[in-house]
Order: C-alpha cells, then sequence, then structure tokens
C-alpha cells in the first residue's frame, strides 16, 4: 500500500479481460459513454486525452481482424478464455504537479508507451493507448485549493506468445515428425504473465530452503520492468514501486484516505444518531403494537344476549380479571413513585432555600476572601486562638453550620 514518505514510485498493473468485458474498457478508456459514475471525470478536459495509438475500430473488430489476417491464433481457447489485457501505467499525482503537470505527463507517458511496446512484444499487438488527463484528483486539488489532476496511461494489447506447432505421426512423410510444421503467435493470458526464475547479482538462481528455486510473481516482473525502462529513459527521480503489491503506489492516496477518512466519520456519527432514533421509535412502535392488541383483544370480548346483557366466556372472564388486577397494582406502582417524586421535588426546594439562605449570610465573607486571602485567613487564625469572652461563655452556643443547616 502507499506510504505518505513523499517518495514518487511507479506502479505498473495488468488486468487480463475477457470478451464479454472488453466493451466497458473500451467505453471506459475512449471515453465513449454518455455519463460516468465516477464524478472526477470532467468531459471539458477529455479533448486533452492523448493517444500513442489510436485504435483501428472496435476493440473486438480489430481482435477479429487480426485472427482473420493469421496475425494471431485462438485455437484450443475456451470461450471464455481471457483474449486482451491492459496495462495501466501510473505515479502518483504529485509527482506530475511537482514537475508541471499536463506537459511533463505527456512526455512521461510518451516514453512509457514505448516501454509498453517491449513488454508486449511489438506495437501490432496493441489496439488502443491512451493517456487520461480528464480525472481530476479531488482530495489533492481540495487539500491544494486548485485543480490537480491524475494523470495515467491505459494500454490494451492482445496476449500473445510464440508456439511452435510440430508435425505429428500422422504426417505421411515420417522424416518430419517431430519438426517443426509452423510458429503461430497464440493468445494466452496465462502463458504471457509465467512466473519466472529469480536470480542473484551473479545472475544464478535463488533457491529455497528445500532446494527448489524462488519464482518471481508476473506481477513483479512487470514492475520492474517498468520502472527499469523509465530510469533508463531519464526519470531519475523516481523509485520502484512495491514488491508483492498490486496496489497502486501513489501519495495521492494519502490525501484520500485522510479526506475520505473525515467523511466516513461524519457519516458514522450521522448513522449512529439516525440508529439511536430509529431504536426509540421502534421500542414506542413496539409498545403502541402490544397495547393496541390488547384493546382489540378487550374489544372483541363478550356476546350480547337476547336480553341485553354481555356474556363471557370462562377464559375471557380471567383474562379481564387478569388485567383488572394489573390496571390495579400498576396504579398503586405510579401513585408511590408519585409520592416519591413530590417528596424528592420539596426535599429539592428545601435545599435550594438553605443554600440560598447560606449563600446570603456568607456574601460578605466570600467577598473578603477574595479581594485579601492571607489577610482573612490570618485575621480568623488571631481570632480562634483567642480566649472566649467571660460574658460569652454563659450563652447559649451558636448552632454548628451542619446544626443550622438541618434545622
Amino acid at each position: 500500500m502507499a506510504r505518505g514518505d513523499g517518495i514518487h514510485r511507479t506502479s505498473a498493473r495488468n488486468v487480463n479481460l475477457t470478451a464479454a468485458k472488453i466493451g466497458n474498457a473500451q467505453r471506459h478508456n475512449e471515453r465513449e459513454k454518455e455519463s460516468y459514475t465516477n464524478p472526477d471525470i470532467i468531459p471539458e478536459r477529455t479533448k486533452l486525452n492523448i493517444h500513442f495509438k489510436e485504435p483501428g475500430g472496435g476493440y473486438t473488430e480489430m481482435f477479429a481482424r487480426m485472427e482473420e489476417q493469421g496475425l494471431i491464433s485462438t485455437r484450443g481457447l475456451k470461450e471464455d478464455a481471457k483474449l486482451y489485457g491492459e496495462l495501466i501505467f501510473d505515479v502518483n499525482s504529485a509527482y506530475f504537479y511537482n514537475h508541471g503537470g499536463y506537459e511533463f505527463a505527456r512526455q512521461f507517458y510518451g516514453d512509457a508507451y514505448k516501454a509498453a511496446i517491449e513488454i508486449v512484444g511489438g506495437e501490432q499487438y496493441i489496439l488502443s493507448a491512451v493517456m487520461h488527463a480528464d480525472e481530476r484528483n479531488r482530495a489533492m486539488s481540495e487539500a491544494l485549493g486548485e485543480d490537480v489532476f491524475h494523470y495515467h496511461l491505459h494500454v490494451v494489447y492482445i496476449p500473445v506468445v510464440e508456439k511452435q506447432i510440430l508435425w505429428t505421426k500422422r504426417c505421411k512423410d515420417k522424416s518430419l515428425v517431430g519438426t517443426v510444421k509452423e510458429t503461430i503467435m497464440q493468445v494466452s493470458s496465462s502463458k504471457k504473465w509465467l512466473s519466472k526464475l529469480a536470480v542473484d547479482e551473479q545472475g544464478q538462481p535463488i533457491l529455497q530452503k528445500n532446494g527448489k528455486p524462488v519464482l518471481r510473481k508476473s506481477y513483479s516482473v512487470l514492475q520492474d520492468d517498468f520502472f527499469k525502462a523509465m530510469r533508463k529513459a531519464g526519470y531519475l527521480d523516481l523509485e520502484r514501486g512495491e514488491r508483492e503489491s498490486s496496489e497502486e503506489h501513489l501519495t495521492v492516496t494519502q490525501f484520500k484516505v485522510e479526506k475520505e477518512k473525515q467523511r466516513l466519520e461524519a457519516l458514522e456519527k450521522k448513522l449512529e444518531a439516525k440508529a439511536a432514533a430509529l431504536s426509540k421509535v421502534e421500542a414506542k412502535t413496539k409498545v403502541r403494537k402490544e397495547l393496541a392488541a390488547d384493546y382489540m383483544e378487550i374489544d372483541s370480548m363478550g356476546q350480547s344476549t337476547l336480553l341485553g346483557k354481555v356474556q363471557f366466556s370462562t377464559g375471557e372472564a380471567e383474562r379481564l380479571k387478569g388485567l383488572a388486577k394489573e390496571a390495579l397494582l400498576s396504579r398503586s406502582e405510579i401513585d408511590v413513585l408519585s409520592r416519591e417524586l413530590g417528596a424528592a421535588k420539596n426535599e429539592a426546594a428545601l435545599w435550594k432555600s438553605r443554600y440560598e439562605r447560606l449563600l446570603e449570610q456568607t456574601r460578605d465573607f466570600l467577598a473578603a476572601l477574595r479581594r485579601a486571602p492571607e489577610l482573612v485567613r490570618s485575621f480568623i487564625a488571631k481570632v480562634c486562638s483567642m480566649e472566649p469572652e467571660k460574658k460569652n461563655r454563659d450563652k447559649p452556643r451558636s448552632p454548628s453550620l451542619r446544626q443550622w443547616l438541618y434545622r
């Protein structure tokens, strides 16, 4: 995953596509859609997209034409085989922003297209190569207060490998059996992206503990090839994308994570508030439904007799008795709670009155304490250390503060 360390890293990804999915890739890459779910695509800038190779028709149409001409072969492939590949070359948006933007991106991806030709195995197998310049990097734009665009390159190609067809035993000329009959360019995504042997600096295979050779995954090979090609083209301020990762290594991710995290936190708070409100509504609804069920049950009880009276079954009578007892018990509990609430209110009013009286009586003392705390403390200490006046000894003692509060 991307690190926010300010280092610009290359990113190269390969996507294998079936015939059923290539149409959507074409509509996206060639901007054939009337509208896009991605709000960061700016239609007014689509004219700035650059084709390093224009498609000579629809992707499937070009594929069929190449097969008809014998340039490629699909013999032996299943119906759902992955006939197409798409390379996506990228570097974080900050890299292009720091180097001037659009014109630098044009030059960079022009050189990247040359690397793509080598990776694919020839320009004749490339159906389309287009640099997108119309996708806005929302996070960086908001962070910097200006439009910043996410330049990247899409290269759609046909994955082929050279395959030799040998003469079989059915051949009349037995001397030809086992020799090369013809060489074809077989369409095969799996063989195109086989893992390769990992070698050390001396070119020797790297072995595991069990003696088996270490294999480099195709994605890792692709990352290496793209990075080396761009370094060779003179872009020395780039680093290779992370190993064993299929993620885009873009510092733009740092901006997006921070912004989206803030949006997510805000949404989570809203959802929590909505959930709490919904929970209260559900609780009230449940109580109301239960009461409504009870009311309906009571209303349905009893049958009118010919004499105008209402007759209840034994079960209905027992149910009504139970409800009456519950009502009486609830009324009793409500009365007790009401009395306790009234008493608590009275006690609170009493304590409030006592507090207000105490506050009034100590107002001057507290004011003096705020103005001259040391002087007040000294005065109190001096008074407390004095012998009580004789004339006051026989007088009844003033109630303590605690006694006064509770009288």
